[in-house]
């Protein structure tokens, strides 16, 4: 597809800490012969976006310099390298927006391994320095878009980013077939990891959450029951946290006669006493995948996971298969991921829709943002 000078390429760019502005960038052209330029039609808001909006940093990776936000995208091809072979112009695809270095021959064992997101020098979509994908056009490695069948839409398409991250949740966790599984956390990233763990054969999943209105969407999301979702009673003033959270996993286990406790634990939120209490529910010899990001230490009972052999492993993006996977669990209708989405914007109203996402509201699960319309 060719460009005309007078062609305006739009972007919704984060200068600073709650400073947005939507101002027009030069068209991205392709970085080598493998790369493709997507027109972007659907961006879902995730919670890392609205970190570093909010906060100007998660972790090691600050905000320095302006950037292009967005990472949960959709679109349709319109330029290819002339070395790429599996899309070509016109194909509508999910974008996998992390590109790691794929240098195998030299130094990468992660991407030898296939643990490409480990990979230190990958190039990940609204990741400083990195732009991402709340603009009208983006170029990315050509493998790392994903053709998705005509009875899909863009929205859908767009949602395969974050079921990709679940995916990589409970690959992480290696939850199997017969097993029970216990998810901290039911918005959208919870009800994704309950709803894979379903279709994968868990005989029981569980979902805990403080807001009773998400525990509601997520009994009814993946094929649950209102038996299977749990809210947590308030801590008593004065009550010490730790020994609260070791009541409150112990009340699990009765509620749901867990025995011992579930095989996995899957801790989405990053709350200090969701973590705790989820190390104390667990098994002997479980698993227990931290995956949600709060404040950046936490009291963390480790004597539990000494006694108990209790295998603790993070969870970060996705790796290997992921998105292939993602893919087939949305086209199948195993995952009806519009059910997800409560909001959405133009892209004219995308500090609208940051804002939307920032108060939390009950009742507010996945907002998208509609690409650039001429």
């Amino acid at each position: 597809m060719s460009t005309t000078q007078t062609e305006r390429h739009l972007a919704f760019v984060l200068r600073g800490v709650h400073d947005t502005i939507i101002e027009e960038r030069p068209i991205p052209r392709l970085r080598n012969e493998w790369d493709v330029r997507v027109r972007i039609e659907q961006t879902g808001i995730c919670g890392s976006d609205v970190h570093y909006w909010d906060h100007g940093r998660i972790g090691d990776f600050i905000l320095t310099s302006p950037i292009i936000l967005g990472h949960e995208s959709s679109g349709t091809i319109v330029e290819v390298g002339p070395a790429v072979k599996n899309v070509k112009v016109g194909d509508r695809v999910a974008i996998e927006p992390g590109v790691p270095c794929r240098h195998c021959i030299l130094s990468c064992d992660y991407c030898r391994k296939g643990s490409y997101n480990l990979c230190p020098d990958t190039v990940f979509a609204a990741t400083p320095p990195h732009d991402g994908t709340l603009s009208k056009y983006f170029v990315v490695a050509a493998d790392f878009c994903f053709p998705i069948p005509a009875h899909l839409d863009m929205e859908q398409a767009a949602l395969v980013e974050p079921v990709s991250s679940a995916v990589q949740m409970v690959r992480t966790g290696d939850v199997r077939g017969n097993q029970t599984v216990v998810v901290f956390g039911c918005g959208p990233m919870g009800v994704l990891c309950q709803a894979i763990c379903r279709a994968w054969g868990c005989k029981r999943v569980i979902g805990i959450d403080i807001v009773q209105s998400r525990l509601d969407f997520a009994a009814s999301f993946s094929g649950g029951s209102p038996d299977d979702v749990f809210m947590p009673p308030k801590k008593p003033a004065g009550e010490d946290q730790m020994a609260w959270s070791e009541h409150v996993a112990q009340v699990i286990k009765d509620q749901f006669n867990l025995g011992e406790g579930p095989d996995v634990v899957l801790e989405v939120t990053g709350a200090e006493p969701c973590i705790q209490t989820g190390v104390h529910l667990c098994k002997k010899g479980g698993t227990f995948v931290q995956a949600g990001m709060g404040t950046e230490n936490v009291n963390f009972p480790i004597s539990v996971v000494c006694v108990r052999e209790i295998r603790v492993q993070g969870s970060i993006r996705y790796q290997t298969g992921c998105h292939p996977t993602a893919v087939d669990l949305v086209s199948s209708g195993k995952l009806d991921v519009k059910k997800l989405i409560t909001h959405r914007y133009k892209f004219e109203q995308s500090e609208e829709a940051f804002q939307k996402v920032k108060a939390r509201e009950e009742g507010t699960l996945k907002v998208m943002i509609e690409g650039v319309r001429d």
